[in-house]
């Protein structure tokens, strides 16, 4: 028998990243979608003609996906994380909302599915974690890049002594501003360069890094207009000395980039963290004023997280060890906030 997901809200990522993905595995069904029902759109007592407006056009969004990928629409998250006929809920909501509704799929039994970050705040994420824990539930967060191959390609290359001996690691991610209406401009829900941009920079990171990593100092920026923060940047060292420095930002100019400074050469990427299925990312190796561009694998990296998804349902070894990766990333996200004095 299949494993029957449900998805919580018609976003985006979910229609145009994820359910392409989730049919070429075999082990899953998409079973429906949810709508939010008036009362959890805008909350007891608060609903109007607008929030009414709302739902009916997240309604068409839904039936859109139905179209596509057959499936049932449900009127609710409620409904459908209580439904039977559901195993696993995808949760591509707003970083704030994850943590109500991961509980209670949790508590209902139902293996989670999250967007990064897993939670807006470290407490929330070990709470989540030994609930999972408790009822040997799989839960994942879906920082999909670490999956692609050009990281591991990238990485031979290192250790083949193409740039020398590393002295040092920069990773740079930040985008131009989006729409005023977008969640990651409102503080409410989970918004901030550091839980949207940041997190990916940490992750990637602590990859490099391995067990040992750690964060020596954090530095976070505001703008007036804004209530969340716009730009931050950390390094982060191991045992070994090994250095990633690391910027990320909301209200930049487009980048994505990894640039290993060697001894004897330089390398750089330009799509490290954000590559799309099918895209062959571009590698420069520098050796003095000689450059050399190559390209990189394409890959399915969406694909290849619910597979790693997978696993930690049929595996209590992968299983624990996800819980350990979720808390790990977590802790660094509330190590960066200490340091950096986020939010005062």
């Amino acid at each position: 028998m299949k494993i029957r997901v449900g998805i919580i809200c018609p976003s985006e990522i979910a229609f145009r990243r994820f359910l392409p993905s989730l049919q070429k595995i075999s082990e899953f069904s998409f079973a429906g979608i949810a709508i939010a029902s008036p009362e959890e759109w805008a909350g007891e007592g608060k609903v109007n003609e607008n929030t009414l407006a709302i739902i009916e056009n997240e309604r068409r969004k839904a039936q859109s996906f139905i179209d596509k990928y057959g499936g049932t629409i449900y009127n609710g998250y409620k409904t459908l994380i209580t439904s039977s006929d559901i195993d696993v809920v995808y949760f591509p909501l707003p970083p704030a909302l994850h943590f109500k509704w991961a509980k209670l799929a949790l508590e209902n039994g139902k293996h989670a599915f999250v967007e990064k970050p897993f939670t807006t705040n470290l407490e929330d994420t070990q709470f989540l974690l030994k609930v999972a824990q408790e009822q040997k539930l799989a839960v994942h967060e879906n920082y999909m890049f670490v999956f692609h191959k050009q990281l591991q390609v990238i990485q031979d290359l290192i250790a083949s002594g193409e740039i020398g001996k590393v002295r040092q690691y920069r990773v740079s991610f930040g985008f131009p501003r989006r729409a005023a209406n977008d969640f990651r401009y409102n503080k409410a829900l989970g918004g901030g360069a550091l839980l949207d941009a940041g997190g990916y920079c940490m992750k990637y990171a602590s990859w490099l890094l391995g067990d040992t990593a750690r964060i020596v100092c954090a530095n976070v920026y505001y703008e007036p207009e804004f209530e969340v923060d716009i730009f931050g940047s950390c390094t982060m060292t191991n045992d070994e000395g090994t250095i990633v420095q690391m910027s990320f930002g909301m209200d930049c100019d487009y980048k994505c980039e990894l640039e290993a400074w060697g001894s004897t050469g330089t390398l750089t990427t330009d799509r490290i963290l954000t590559a799309p299925d099918g895209l062959e990312p571009n590698i420069s190796i520098k050796h003095n004023q000689e450059f050399i561009t190559k390209k990189l694998p394409a890959d399915n990296a969406f694909e290849k997280s619910i597979r790693r998804f997978y696993d930690c349902l049929i595996s209590d070894s992968i299983r624990e060890e996800n819980y350990n990766l979720i808390e790990r990333q977590s802790f660094f996200v509330s190590k960066f906030k200490q340091l950096s004095k986020y939010g005062e």
